[in-house]
């Protein structure tokens, strides 16, 4: 295998090659699972042929997808329609790496298959493809924040009450159903009911259901439920036009609910030191909406505290849809071609980031712990069109450093802020890379391993959604990446931050795909989804030493196996020895009742 140099090329890092590597390397996007059953991929992607590439099975290639339009900067405005009940994850169409040449044709990977609802539009690098009809699995997003590692926000599907009709009307509002209320949901643990009786049969050495909540009504068409956040008082959720917030150890209501006049569009998947999100809204119903209504909320209280509006930019640069990031004090906004960032206690505005230089203009933001990184676009449509990647100083914007990248390159996820490690993509080389930096901004070094990754990425319709994957962590020194889950029984392999390399690896304990969550107390702590009768798995890892072995923290109840692996989209988190796992995306269905939120412990 030709490696990768170990300095950047002139003109910027990402170190492309002219000619992918030999053999199987990083591969091609996954090919959505079988229809049936509940398990991971279990059909590895057949490749198609590279000319002059050796190593590439002989099986017929798939079925060419329909030609892809080149790559507009913005990808066109459409709202995705929710996947209809029983329906797959996304796959992530590809795993991570030094350039590699695709085994799927096509600049884009394997196009989005019929079946989830959402707009069968050009699969962009990065972004997840569809699954058939008939799979239903946990896709993860760690809800978790820990110091020097990448905070990703996250969510889980839920599915409302039935009036009987085969409509709902698009409304948020609770339930008649004492079974199916957000407000009236049982606990397990906490003194209330448990009209369902989750825990009943519960096997020796099987964690408990804690509490348990169901979803609130929402549009026959679906809504999003982004995010979860965990403090010490409270799991807080927002869904469709709502925030909801119980009680950790027994579920009960904490606060609100919170109401919106319009859907939730975007929030901080972050939280501040002292427990602060913000919250973006449509400010009307129509086709010309925007997502332009701020408003903070304490998550301890319940408070509702400063709220605003955010301005349009230039031209091209208006709020049609923005995303949210936090760094220390500092909320940023970004819209399509700017961001503005404000102080997140007292909402006041503390600077603007716009056009620059050769033509730059920032188009994505992404927080955590102490660090503000900033993507732009440059010179876009000349022959010197490049990204370049800049930390500023959170409170006053100022420039720290300046990386360009190199020609052809575009960075599509940051898996780390602090170490900052970014996923890279190239449409003409139908490539992609993984980059870590010092921190000072220089080029540290590129992921090495002959191996095919598969951390979960979501959606990114309007813009780039820098940390929109799940299932990565980074410490100072250590990157843990899993492999692909097309073998079920993955591994999540340790990479060596200074030189790119695995250090070590550790197999999932069950046939079914592990993900790391988050680093504690010098373990890893990684997610083991469950199977058709087998309730999924919090396991620990040594990151130091010699075993790196995994070992079970919790093991969720084999009872409620199916009801964990319905969870669409779902946000997991792992706080004070309790698990928490909540839905993504709400379905509207009439037909059957999802959960909003679950809490496991012993």
């Amino acid at each position: 295998m030709t490696q990768p140099p170990n300095q950047p090329p002139q003109g910027g890092f990402g170190a492309p090659q002219d000619q992918p590597p030999q053999g199987g390397g990083f591969g091609a996007p996954q090919t959505p699972p079988a229809q049936g059953g509940f398990g991971p991929p279990n059909v590895p992607q057949t490749p198609a042929a590279a000319p002059g590439a050796p190593g590439v099975p002989s099986a017929p290639p798939p079925a060419q997808p329909p030609a892809a339009p080149p790559m507009p900067p913005v990808p066109p405005a459409q709202q995705p329609q929710p996947p209809q009940p029983g329906y797959g994850y996304p796959q992530q169409p590809g795993p991570y790496g030094y350039p590699q040449q695709p085994q799927q044709p096509g600049p884009y990977g394997a196009a989005p298959q019929p079946g989830y609802g959402y707009p069968q539009q050009p699969q962009y690098p990065g972004a997840a493809a569809t699954a058939p009809a008939g799979k239903r699995k946990t896709a993860l997003i760690i809800g978790a924040s820990v110091a020097a590692l990448l905070v990703i926000g996250g969510t889980v599907y839920a599915v409302t009450s039935g009036d009987g009709g085969g409509k709902k009307k698009p409304v948020a509002q609770q339930s008649d159903d004492p079974k199916h209320s957000a407000s009236a949901s049982p606990s397990a643990s906490g003194g209330g009911d448990d009209p369902e009786n989750l825990n009943a049969g519960r096997k020796a050495g099987e964690a408990k259901v804690l509490w348990y909540q169901s979803a609130p009504d929402a549009p026959a068409s679906g809504a999003d439920a982004p995010s979860m956040w965990i403090t010490d008082k409270v799991a807080a959720k927002a869904a469709y036009k709502q925030v909801f917030a119980y009680g950790v150890g027994d579920g009960r209501p904490a606060w609100g609910p919170i109401g919106f006049p319009q859907k939730i569009c975007a929030v901080t998947s972050q939280k501040s030191a002292d427990d602060k999100v913000v919250v973006a809204y449509m400010n009307g119903a129509g086709d010309g909406a925007k997502c332009n209504q701020l408003q903070q909320i304490d998550l301890n209280t319940g408070q509702k505290g400063w709220s605003g509006q955010v301005a349009d930019g230039g031209l091209f640069d208006s709020a049609l849809n923005v995303s949210l990031s936090v760094t220390g004090r500092t909320l940023m906004v970004a819209r399509s071609e700017s961001g503005t960032a404000y102080d997140i206690d007292t909402g006041k505005k503390l600077y603007d980031k716009t056009k620059y230089g050769q033509a730059c203009f920032p188009a994505a933001y992404a927080g955590g712990t102490n660090r503000l990184v900033q993507v732009s676009s440059c010179a876009s449509g000349t022959s010197s069109e490049h990204d370049e990647i800049q930390e500023l100083d959170p409170a006053t914007g100022k420039v720290r450093w300046t990386q360009p990248v190199k020609k052809g390159w575009q960075v599509s996820r940051v898996f780390s802020v602090d170490p900052l490690v970014v996923y890279l993509t190239n449409e003409d080389k139908k490539a992609w890379n993984i980059s870590t930096f010092t921190k000072d901004g220089r080029f540290r070094s590129e992921v090495k391993v002959d191996e095919k990754f598969g951390p979960r990425c979501g959606w990114a319709i309007l813009e780039r959604d820098l940390q929109g994957c799940q299932g990565v962590v980074a410490d100072a020194d250590t990157l843990y990446l899993p492999t692909d889950t097309t073998s079920s029984a993955n591994e999540i392999v340790a990479i060596g931050l200074a030189d790119g390399k695995a250090k070590w690896r550790a197999k999932s304990p069950a046939d079914e795909p592990m993900y790391p969550m988050k680093e504690d107390g010098g373990k890893l702590v990684a997610y083991v989804q469950p199977s058709y009768g087998t309730g999924g798995q919090v396991v620990s890892i040594p990151v130091t030493g010699s075993s790196h072995t995994t070992a079970k923290l919790l093991q969720n109840p084999s009872g409620t196996a199916e009801i964990e692996n319905t969870f669409y989209d779902g946000v997991i988190d792992w706080a004070d020895g309790r698990f928490f796992i909540s839905t993504g995306r709400l379905s509207g269905s009439d037909q059957t009742k999802e959960k909003l939120i679950m809490a496991f412990g012993n």
